[in-house]
């Protein structure tokens, strides 16, 4: 699995998630073939946002990038917002219930790329099942940057509350799973979830 994150800057988040919304339900807003889920992530105090895209290959993800393109178009940049940057991650782990996510918590680990191995594994073995059991996870994701050695590990919540209230143990995880890696802590950043919508969910 792969994921495409596209940063927008600016916009008006409001009409932005009503469109969205409004478009899915009407089916007017096309899904690309292999796209498995979709996250939306909002920073309101930084007026930042990111759209991840699930797909079920790099060869699925860059057929779908024009495509992306052309909606992207069809939303005036005053409500979308300016968008800043686009990259491509290799999803390593995909754990949980990506429906219910209302928050998400964002830890980026930079290493080495020889370390990313080390530092999905522990991960897995080791963090993943420590944070599904902490009150009101719902999720976890792990994206890997092999070419420049960093992971970003995405935390899902059932609320911010459960997620600000998990931060004492979020905080002893991430360093545990840096030393294991061989990586450092480079960002963590807390977001709001607009929309997390497996495609599965969406048909049901």
């Amino acid at each position: 699995m792969w994921v495409r994150v596209a940063t927008f800057e600016g916009g008006d988040t409001a009409k932005l998630d009503t469109l969205m919304q409004e478009r899915m339900s009407s089916g007017e807003m096309t899904m690309p073939e292999g796209l498995s889920s979709v996250l939306i992530l909002d920073d309101k105090s930084a007026k930042k946002r990111k759209f991840l895209a699930f797909l079920d290959s790099r060869e699925a993800l860059e057929a779908a990038e024009s495509g992306f393109d052309k909606q992207g178009d069809t939303i005036p940049e005053e409500v979308r917002g300016t968008r800043t940057s686009v990259h491509y991650y290799e999803v390593v782990i995909y754990d949980g219930n990506v429906d219910a996510a209302r928050a998400a918590r964002i830890s980026v680990l930079e290493g080495s790329p020889e370390s990313i191995d080390a530092g999905v594994e522990s991960s897995r073995g080791d963090t993943l099942p420590k944070v599904r059991a902490i009150d009101g996870n719902v999720g976890a994701i792990g994206l890997a940057d092999r070419d420049n050695g960093r992971m970003s590990m995405i935390t899902l919540w059932d609320s911010a509350d459960s997620m600000r209230a998990s931060a004492q143990e979020a905080d002893r995880l991430r360093q545990r799973t840096a030393d294991m890696g061989d990586q450092k802590i480079a960002n963590v950043a807390l977001y709001d979830v607009t929309m997390a919508q497996t495609v599965a969910g969406a048909r049901t």
